[in-house]
Protein backbone atom coordinates (compact mmCIF):
# COMPACT_ATOMS: atom_id res chain seq x y z
CA UNK A 1 0.00 0.00 0.00
CA UNK A 2 2.63 2.46 0.89
CA UNK A 3 4.45 1.52 -2.74
CA UNK A 4 1.58 2.52 -4.41
CA UNK A 5 1.27 5.69 -2.57
CA UNK A 6 4.57 6.70 -3.29
CA UNK A 7 3.75 5.78 -6.71
CA UNK A 8 0.68 7.79 -6.79
CA UNK A 9 2.45 10.79 -5.37
CA UNK A 10 5.56 10.62 -8.04
CA UNK A 11 3.19 10.09 -10.59
CA UNK A 12 0.95 13.43 -9.57
CA UNK A 13 4.18 15.14 -9.19
CA UNK A 14 4.58 14.97 -12.84
CA UNK A 15 1.07 15.63 -13.72
CA UNK A 16 2.23 18.67 -12.20
CA UNK A 17 5.17 19.29 -13.81
CA UNK A 18 3.56 18.30 -17.56
CA UNK A 19 0.72 20.45 -16.69
CA UNK A 20 2.71 23.23 -16.19
CA UNK A 21 5.23 23.30 -19.28
CA UNK A 22 1.99 22.90 -21.73
CA UNK A 23 0.41 25.75 -19.57
CA UNK A 24 3.85 27.86 -20.34
CA UNK A 25 4.20 27.16 -23.60
CA UNK A 26 0.47 28.04 -24.21
CA UNK A 27 0.63 31.28 -22.40
CA UNK A 28 3.92 31.92 -24.51
CA UNK A 29 2.36 31.33 -27.69
CA UNK A 30 -0.77 33.30 -26.66
CA UNK A 31 1.90 36.64 -25.91
CA UNK A 32 3.95 35.74 -29.09
CA UNK A 33 7.27 35.85 -26.31
CA UNK A 34 8.09 32.37 -27.37
CA UNK A 35 8.79 33.40 -30.94
CA UNK A 36 12.70 34.37 -30.43
CA UNK A 37 12.90 31.00 -29.38
CA UNK A 38 10.81 29.27 -32.22
CA UNK A 39 12.86 31.40 -34.69
CA UNK A 40 16.31 29.99 -33.51
CA UNK A 41 15.69 26.58 -32.93
CA UNK A 42 14.15 26.76 -36.66
CA UNK A 43 16.81 28.48 -38.40
CA UNK A 44 19.19 26.25 -36.66
CA UNK A 45 17.61 22.53 -37.55
CA UNK A 46 16.58 23.66 -41.11
CA UNK A 47 19.96 25.00 -41.39
CA UNK A 48 21.49 20.98 -41.57
CA UNK A 49 19.34 20.46 -44.60
CA UNK A 50 20.61 17.81 -47.01
CA UNK A 51 19.15 15.70 -49.29
CA UNK A 52 19.80 12.76 -46.98
CA UNK A 53 18.88 13.58 -43.78
CA UNK A 54 15.60 15.34 -45.38
CA UNK A 55 14.74 11.56 -46.88
CA UNK A 56 15.80 10.19 -43.75
CA UNK A 57 13.38 12.46 -41.94
CA UNK A 58 10.34 12.70 -44.34
CA UNK A 59 10.76 8.55 -43.10
CA UNK A 60 10.67 9.33 -39.91
CA UNK A 61 8.20 11.69 -40.08
CA UNK A 62 5.67 9.45 -42.09
CA UNK A 63 6.36 6.45 -39.09
CA UNK A 64 4.85 9.49 -36.59
CA UNK A 65 2.16 9.70 -38.73
CA UNK A 66 -1.84 7.77 -38.74
CA UNK A 67 -0.99 6.03 -41.62
CA UNK A 68 2.01 3.94 -39.15
CA UNK A 69 0.68 4.56 -36.18
CA UNK A 70 -2.89 3.27 -36.82
CA UNK A 71 -2.37 -0.14 -38.10
CA UNK A 72 0.88 -0.78 -35.88
CA UNK A 73 -1.02 0.21 -33.22
CA UNK A 74 -4.03 -2.15 -33.68
CA UNK A 75 -1.52 -5.23 -34.40
CA UNK A 76 0.10 -4.59 -31.04
CA UNK A 77 -3.40 -4.38 -29.22
CA UNK A 78 -4.27 -7.84 -31.17
CA UNK A 79 -1.17 -9.61 -29.78
CA UNK A 80 -0.99 -8.20 -26.31
CA UNK A 81 -5.02 -9.18 -26.14
CA UNK A 82 -5.02 -12.53 -28.09
CA UNK A 83 -1.83 -14.06 -28.22
CA UNK A 84 -0.37 -12.79 -24.79
CA UNK A 85 -3.57 -12.50 -22.95
CA UNK A 86 -2.43 -9.73 -21.29
CA UNK A 87 -5.72 -7.98 -21.84
CA UNK A 88 -5.58 -5.17 -19.03
CA UNK A 89 -2.50 -4.30 -21.07
CA UNK A 90 -3.91 -4.13 -24.06
CA UNK A 91 -7.06 -1.83 -23.07
CA UNK A 92 -4.40 0.32 -21.69
CA UNK A 93 -2.62 0.81 -24.63
CA UNK A 94 -5.55 1.52 -26.49
CA UNK A 95 -6.87 3.69 -24.51
CA UNK A 96 -3.86 5.75 -24.43
CA UNK A 97 -3.54 6.15 -28.06
CA UNK A 98 -7.08 6.66 -28.91
CA UNK A 99 -7.19 9.60 -25.83
CA UNK A 100 -4.26 10.77 -27.52
CA UNK A 101 -6.03 11.47 -30.93
CA UNK A 102 -8.71 13.24 -28.57
CA UNK A 103 -6.73 14.88 -26.59
CA UNK A 104 -4.55 16.58 -29.81
CA UNK A 105 -7.66 17.57 -31.58
CA UNK A 106 -9.46 19.13 -28.84
CA UNK A 107 -6.47 21.00 -28.32
CA UNK A 108 -6.04 21.96 -31.59
CA UNK A 109 -9.44 23.27 -32.06
CA UNK A 110 -8.88 24.96 -28.78
CA UNK A 111 -5.84 27.09 -29.62
CA UNK A 112 -5.98 27.12 -33.39
CA UNK A 113 -2.53 28.10 -34.07
CA UNK A 114 -1.58 28.51 -37.73
CA UNK A 115 1.34 26.44 -39.08
CA UNK A 116 4.55 28.66 -40.18
CA UNK A 117 5.04 30.35 -42.95
CA UNK A 118 8.98 29.47 -43.38
CA UNK A 119 11.11 27.47 -45.57
CA UNK A 120 8.53 24.20 -45.88
CA UNK A 121 10.40 20.70 -47.43
CA UNK A 122 7.00 19.27 -47.09
CA UNK A 123 3.03 20.53 -46.87
CA UNK A 124 0.77 19.51 -43.95
CA UNK A 125 -2.59 20.38 -42.99
CA UNK A 126 -4.73 21.62 -40.09
CA UNK A 127 -3.71 23.61 -37.00
CA UNK A 128 -0.29 23.20 -35.64
CA UNK A 129 -0.31 23.10 -31.56
CA UNK A 130 0.49 21.00 -30.40
CA UNK A 131 2.02 19.04 -32.73
CA UNK A 132 -0.37 15.61 -33.76
CA UNK A 133 2.74 13.41 -34.86
CA UNK A 134 4.66 14.23 -31.95
CA UNK A 135 1.93 13.36 -29.20
CA UNK A 136 1.32 9.84 -31.09
CA UNK A 137 4.85 9.05 -30.93
CA UNK A 138 5.42 9.80 -27.45
CA UNK A 139 2.27 7.89 -26.29
CA UNK A 140 3.52 4.85 -28.86
CA UNK A 141 6.62 4.60 -27.86
CA UNK A 142 6.18 5.54 -24.20
CA UNK A 143 3.52 3.24 -23.66
CA UNK A 144 5.49 -0.04 -25.79
CA UNK A 145 8.18 1.00 -22.98
CA UNK A 146 6.20 1.34 -20.19
CA UNK A 147 4.49 -2.40 -20.79
CA UNK A 148 7.75 -3.73 -21.69
CA UNK A 149 9.66 -2.74 -19.17
CA UNK A 150 7.06 -4.50 -16.86
CA UNK A 151 7.74 -8.26 -18.87
CA UNK A 152 11.19 -7.61 -19.17
CA UNK A 153 13.55 -8.43 -16.54
CA UNK A 154 17.07 -7.73 -17.08
CA UNK A 155 18.60 -3.89 -16.65
CA UNK A 156 20.32 -4.05 -20.30
CA UNK A 157 17.53 -5.04 -21.91
CA UNK A 158 15.61 -1.89 -20.25
CA UNK A 159 17.93 0.98 -20.80
CA UNK A 160 18.24 -0.29 -24.62
CA UNK A 161 14.32 -0.11 -24.18
CA UNK A 162 14.57 3.79 -22.88
CA UNK A 163 16.98 4.84 -25.45
CA UNK A 164 14.97 3.55 -28.20
CA UNK A 165 11.97 5.03 -26.92
CA UNK A 166 13.37 8.28 -26.26
CA UNK A 167 15.49 7.98 -29.96
CA UNK A 168 12.52 7.53 -31.46
CA UNK A 169 9.92 10.49 -30.09
CA UNK A 170 13.12 13.27 -30.08
CA UNK A 171 13.78 12.33 -33.93
CA UNK A 172 10.34 12.13 -34.83
CA UNK A 173 9.64 15.66 -32.92
CA UNK A 174 12.80 17.38 -34.44
CA UNK A 175 11.49 16.17 -38.07
CA UNK A 176 8.35 18.11 -38.24
CA UNK A 177 10.58 21.36 -37.40
CA UNK A 178 13.10 20.58 -39.81
CA UNK A 179 10.30 19.75 -43.03
CA UNK A 180 8.82 22.97 -41.85
CA UNK A 181 5.68 21.91 -40.97
CA UNK A 182 5.71 22.85 -36.89
CA UNK A 183 7.51 25.38 -34.59
CA UNK A 184 9.60 23.96 -31.97
CA UNK A 185 7.04 24.90 -29.37
CA UNK A 186 4.43 23.14 -31.09
CA UNK A 187 6.87 19.77 -30.64
CA UNK A 188 7.49 20.84 -26.77
CA UNK A 189 3.71 20.86 -26.35
CA UNK A 190 3.15 18.17 -27.76
CA UNK A 191 5.70 15.80 -25.62
CA UNK A 192 4.52 17.50 -22.39
CA UNK A 193 0.86 17.02 -23.45
CA UNK A 194 1.40 13.44 -24.03
CA UNK A 195 3.15 13.01 -21.01
CA UNK A 196 0.62 14.20 -19.09
CA UNK A 197 -2.30 12.01 -20.79
CA UNK A 198 0.30 8.87 -20.60
CA UNK A 199 1.36 9.60 -16.99
CA UNK A 200 -3.02 9.58 -15.90
CA UNK A 201 -3.67 6.48 -18.13
CA UNK A 202 -0.87 4.61 -15.93
CA UNK A 203 -1.27 6.31 -12.93
CA UNK A 204 -5.37 4.86 -13.62
CA UNK A 205 -4.39 1.46 -14.31
CA UNK A 206 -1.77 0.74 -11.29
CA UNK A 207 -4.30 1.72 -9.11
CA UNK A 208 -6.85 -0.62 -10.44
CA UNK A 209 -3.91 -3.49 -10.65
CA UNK A 210 -3.36 -2.92 -6.92
CA UNK A 211 -6.86 -3.22 -6.43
CA UNK A 212 -7.74 -6.22 -8.03
CA UNK A 213 -4.29 -7.77 -6.64
CA UNK A 214 -5.40 -6.79 -2.92
CA UNK A 215 -8.99 -7.85 -3.56
CA UNK A 216 -8.03 -11.16 -5.08
CA UNK A 217 -5.44 -12.07 -1.99
CA UNK A 218 -8.12 -11.10 1.15
CA UNK A 219 -10.83 -13.51 -0.84
CA UNK A 220 -7.35 -16.51 -1.20
CA UNK A 221 -7.14 -15.41 2.74
CA UNK A 222 -10.70 -15.89 3.42
CA UNK A 223 -11.31 -19.20 5.55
Amino acid sequence: MRELSLRLLLALILCICFGILFGYIASAISTESIVGFDRTVINFVQGTETPWLTTALKGFTWIGSAYFVAPIGFLIVCYLYFILQYRHQAVLFATVMIGTVIVNFLLKIYFKRERPEIHKIMEANGFSFPSGHTMMAFSLYAIIAYIAWRNIRTMLSRILLFLFAATMIVVIGMSRIYLGVHYPSDVIGGMAASALWVTIAISVYAFYQDRQKTKLSSLNSTP
